[in-house]
């Protein structure tokens, strides 16, 4: 169903390819939208080892897009740096296959948009998290994708770096 990476040599392990999900701040969402025109939105998400949370507007295109197809990619950057003397780009990334649904259970909104909040304002207590939370509750919608594949990728010169020490 999922192609294999064409130049295997570049893929990353899954456990670093986790660990790009981990720690990237945001990524691209891609459905498909209206008229069956790609619909690609830039997310904040959190991404717990297994699936990975978004939240958003109760109402809008993700949601719309989503009624129609739940099936959906992601794609986060890790490195994107251009080396223009070299005519290449250093790069890692890692891309996700999956479903998309929206959480309707309260209890499970509320642990997916918690996960949210403590990535991004880890250094608020718990206490003023949850008051935000609760500020915005009634607005907000949840999201939550289950993978069906994920695959890591970095550029070549990466690899030469990481088992020489240098470019």
């Amino acid at each position: 169903m999922f192609r294999p990476m064409r130049r295997p040599r570049q893929e990353l392990t899954r456990r670093e390819t986790d660990e790009l999900l981990r720690t990237c701040t945001s990524g691209v969402l891609a459905l498909s939208g209206d008229g069956g025109w790609p619909y690609a939105v830039p997310l904040s998400y959190v991404y717990n080892g297994e699936k990975i949370y978004f939240h958003c507007a109760r109402s809008g295109h993700k949601l719309d897009a989503l009624k129609n197809d739940a099936r959906c990619s992601f794609c986060v950057i890790a490195r994107d740096e251009v080396i223009p003397e070299r005519y290449t780009t250093h790069y890692k990334s890692a891309v996700v296959f999956g479903r998309v649904r929206v959480l309707e259970d309260e209890a499970e909104k509320l642990a997916a948009i918690e996960k949210l909040a403590a990535k991004y304002s880890p250094g608020e207590s718990a206490e003023a998290r949850g008051r935000e939370i609760e500020r915005f509750w009634s607005a907000l919608c949840m999201l939550e994708l289950s993978a069906e594949h994920v695959s890591g990728k970095q550029c070549i010169e990466l690899i030469t770096e990481d088992t020489h020490g240098q470019v």
